[in-house]
């Protein structure tokens, strides 16, 4: 089903030309870079990269057949290698002058396997009988050597995002030699070796690059080692070997992915996850090798979800032939042709495309039934908050059903993630305000990555909607929200007014006071300004909603003023006086405001009853009923006339 294809090529893939007249198609890993080059005369380069910035064309001096060409970081130093002794160099420096230079290798009867830039002028060639490492000087149009390094060498392999290359070593090639280059430095890093699957004697089995990839996961460096063993054997099915390589440290054996199969495989790596493709059966699987596996052993790891292959890609007619009535054409998947470069990058050299590998995360909801493995999966991938957010929707739109301690298991695994945004925020905010300490590295603030499900977010796209449910149980609703407030408090998250608001709308619409009143009486709803407005609201239908906000307002000791306005808005102008005595603070208030809000209900009682409190507040105060000029109750006191007659005024009390 296509709905359940949870891998696709990018939309927008990295054409280049691949016709008869091109010779060589090259691969930078370090700049993305698809070199096609064409010679005959002079030869033409014509360089595609993941924007028009890394694009470019231009002509060089036919010196032989290109074996390897790549770009310096920032396209500034071409190198191009045609021979096994030396790399030829030419300057792409904008507003520099134009220069070329060559440089063989320094050590006797050594050939150069290839090359790798570390910097934009700063490369290692790699040899059978070693490294060296190289800084290009443009001034002075040579190279200086750095340091060189004595191994011999049987293939070699680079990670550019770590700086970190890769030699196989002995004659088995599976003791690998790691080199990590930083800012003109080279350090030699522990060497480590591979195991290789037991053979029956006298055969030997060595390790070649196809079975290695390096790549990046979770921040730290792995190398990915593809075994495949012997049918002789127990278990015959490949699998996927992870070595972390340490900067500081020995590396160790620390993952095992389990395939389940056997066959030939590529393997990706895509937002961290471990995507390994099978040719044969034309599927992909993915690992996370975060998840831990219940009943297996530790750090030994199935498919998160079953195998299925990559979206169908469809490739646009382009050029004269195109017709406008002619569909694309079907992209062959899993093709012979097809290269597979770290971390997510397949190029197929017959139809001249670069892919960058997605992954998808809805069609993984139902292909991953278990809700709290699901979101330990979806909280690491990338774009994942309106997917999370749309399994917490379709959660509980089971009802019932959906059972509440899946519920509880998914809100805190959610709430857990939000806890460790905000401690790292709230670090980062102390850190800052207290400056930096000696000797410290100035701290770098949090990023607020899409994993982080704040209550705003759970309110609006979940709770809010759910809460107006008619089909489901208001005792399930209501349970729902409570889980949700559990599980906030159990990490200490001040939970927001707006979802303590929805539930006692809930208990309200269905008559619940008892549960009200037992929620508020034992602290399971907390304090706060905007609760005691909304109880206060209540006091028509559950007249005990007075007391227990007035109770909530005296333990926050907090300013009246604001409940005053709440309620005056409401136009419920005896609450807002009720509450003000019953606080002590009726002497200060504005006569004005209570007066203007009684006028606007319409109701001639009610004004007259207000009008009434403030010439027995104004006689007590003043000994006479009559308002202050500074007052402006000038319209108030013409309108009483008007209405209940000016004998109605109270008379100042003579003594």
């Amino acid at each position: 089903m296509s709905e359940e294809h949870y891998l696709e090529l990018c939309e927008n893939p990295v054409q280049f030309e691949n016709t008869s007249s091109v010779n060589n198609v090259f691969f930078d890993e370090a700049n993305k870079q698809v070199f096609a080059v064409r010679s005959g005369g002079a030869t033409g380069v014509v360089v595609k990269g993941p924007d028009d910035k890394n694009s470019v064309a231009f002509r060089m001096d036919d010196k032989g057949e290109v074996k390897c060409i790549k770009f310096s970081i920032g396209n500034k130093i071409l190198a191009v290698q045609r021979t096994p002794k030396s790399v030829d160099f030419i300057s792409f420096i904008p507003d520099y002058p134009h220069w070329e230079c060559s440089q063989e290798c320094k050590m006797k009867n050594a050939s150069i396997l290839g090359f790798c830039w570390t910097n934009w002028n700063e490369i290692v060639f790699i040899t059978d009988q070693g490294i060296e490492f190289y800084q290009v000087l443009p001034d002075k149009r040579s190279l200086k050597l750095l340091k060189s390094q004595s191994v011999n060498v049987n293939w070699y392999m680079y990670c550019p995002e770590t700086a970190v290359i890769l030699l196989s070593t002995t004659a088995q090639g599976n003791v690998l030699q790691p080199f990590a280059f930083k800012s003109g430095t080279m350090s030699k890093m522990p060497k480590f070796e591979i195991e290789l699957p037991v053979v029956p004697k006298p055969a030997k089995l060595n390790l070649t690059e196809r079975d290695i990839a390096v790549a990046t996961i979770y921040g730290q460096l792995y190398v990915m080692y593809l075994k495949h063993h012997s049918r002789t054997t127990d278990s015959p099915c490949a699998e996927v070997v992870l070595y972390q390589l340490p900067r500081e440290g020995s590396c160790k054996k620390t993952n095992v992915l389990k395939l389940n199969t056997t066959g030939k495989f590529a393997l990706n790596v895509v937002d961290n996850l471990v995507v390994v493709h099978h040719q044969s059966s034309q599927t992909s699987i993915i690992f996370d090798i975060k998840l831990r596996e219940p009943d297996c052993a530790l750090n030994v790891h199935q498919p998160v979800l079953p195998g299925r292959s990559i979206h169908p890609y469809r490739i646009p007619l382009t050029g004269p032939a195109a017709v406008p009535t002619h569909p694309p054409v079907p992209c062959e998947l899993y093709s012979s042709s097809w290269s597979v470069f770290q971390p997510d990058i397949i190029i197929s050299a017959s139809e001249g495309y670069l892919w960058y590998l997605q992954v998808k995360l809805p069609p993984t909801i139902n292909l991953l039934q278990d809700k709290g493995k699901l979101m330990d999966f979806l909280l690491r991938r990338r774009d994942c908050k309106m997917v999370i957010l749309s399994v917490c929707a379709q959660m509980l739109n089971g009802g019932d059903k959906g059972g509440l301690p899946v519920v509880a298991t998914v809100f805190d695994k959610l709430n857990q993630v939000y806890k460790e945004y905000l401690e790292a925020e709230q670090t980062y905010t102390v850190a800052t305000e207290s400056g930096p300490s000696r000797g410290s590295a100035a701290r770098e603030r949090p990023v607020r990555t899409r994993a982080v499900i704040d209550q705003s977010d759970m309110y609006t796209h979940v709770l809010s909607s759910f809460s107006e449910k008619k089909d489901t149980s208001h005792k399930f609703i209501i349970a729902v929200l409570m889980e949700y407030i559990r599980s906030l408090n159990q990490v200490q998250i001040t939970v927001q007014h707006y979802l303590y608001e929805l539930v006692i709308k809930m208990l309200v619409q269905h008559n619940l006071f008892y549960m009200l009143h037992q929620f508020l009486q034992y602290h399971v709803l907390s304090d706060s300004k905007p609760l005691a407005c909304l109880l206060l609201s209540l006091e028509s239908t559950y007249p005990p909603a007075h007391q227990l906000s007035l109770d909530m307002l005296k333990r926050l000791s907090t300013a009246n003023d604001e409940i005053v306005e709440v309620l005056l808005s409401r136009q419920q102008v005896l609450g807002a006086l009720r509450f003000i005595r019953s606080v002590g603070g009726h002497d200060n208030i504005s006569a004005r405001k209570f007066l203007d809000v009684a006028r606007q209900t319409a109701d001639q009682m009610l004004f007259y009853t207000i009008f009434r409190f403030f010439e027995q507040r104004n006689l007590r105060l003043r000994g006479s009923p009559s308002f202050n000029p500074g007052e402006h109750c000038e319209e108030h006191v013409v309108y009483f006339k008007q209405v209940f007659g000016e004998q109605a005024l109270m008379k100042q009390v003579t003594v």
